[in-house]
């Protein structure tokens, strides 16, 4: 049975910290809010620990799940080379909404699945999941919900998915911003829109000239982890775009 603790109280929310980073530490699954959804997270760099994630959700490594970081500097270590654009970008929207899909650093030993060469990284806008990245370090977090089923914007909704298979749950209350991230591409010469989401095209384009992927699906309204047939498997090896981030 998972660990619940209310964060809102400030001795169980100290507690519950202590315990999910016990838990990752370990190589379980914890939940944990974010500004966009709740999601499942893990150690990044345990093979066993992502391959559980996996599990839990009900995919397989064609779907890598993306990073969450507690730092810039934290970022920067994962990546081969953060582009001028990449960090522009980092400078005006971290912490904050915005997924970047960069080329991994080649020094790295994980294994996240499936990722083509790349990660998905980013640094969310909320205190309590920043708290525990610092403590754990980055952690590979797919919102969380079984493969299939609406992403879970309550701690309840995650329990009532993933209980069973989860170690920790903090609950911080509602997920503040209840839609997916903005996922940009900046493996290549010009930045790719990949996903519309929590940073819109206008704010996007007063960064930087972003190219738009026509075959991706804008992620509006209630974030859902619903299949769609006119959307590709995978984002650059990575979880397909209708996949809150």
């Amino acid at each position: 049975m998972s660990e619940r603790y209310d964060c809102s109280d400030p001795e169980q929310r100290a507690a519950g910290l202590k315990a999910a980073a016990a838990a990752v530490r370990r190589g379980e699954l914890i939940v944990l809010p974010t500004d966009t959804v709740y999601g499942l997270g893990a150690d990044a760099f345990s093979p066993a620990a992502v391959a559980r994630l996996l599990n839990a959700k009900g995919r397989g490594r064609d779907m890598p799940p993306p990073v969450l970081v507690g730092s810039v500097s934290a970022a920067t270590a994962l990546v081969e080379d953060m582009e001028e654009i990449g960090r522009h970008m980092i400078e005006e929207f971290w912490p904050g909404g915005l997924t970047l899909v960069c080329r991994v650093s080649r020094s790295l030993t994980w294994d996240l699945g499936d990722t083509r060469g790349t990660v998905a990284v980013r640094m969310p806008l909320d205190r309590l999941s920043l708290d525990l990245l610092k403590e754990t370090g980055p952690m590979a977090v797919s919102s969380a919900n079984i493969s299939g089923s609406p992403a879970a914007v309550t701690a309840d909704e995650a329990e009532q998915q993933l209980g069973e298979s989860v170690a920790v749950i903090l609950d911080g209350g509602p997920a503040s911003g209840g839609v997916p991230s903005t996922i940009v591409d900046v493996t290549g010469q010009m930045p790719r829109l990949l996903r519309a989401g929590a940073i819109s095209v206008e704010r996007l384009a007063a960064v930087a000239l972003v190219a738009s992927e026509p075959a991706q699906r804008p992620a509006t309204g209630e974030p859902a982890d619903t299949p769609d047939a006119s959307a590709p498997a995978t984002v650059n090896g990575h979880e397909p775009p209708e996949e809150p981030r």
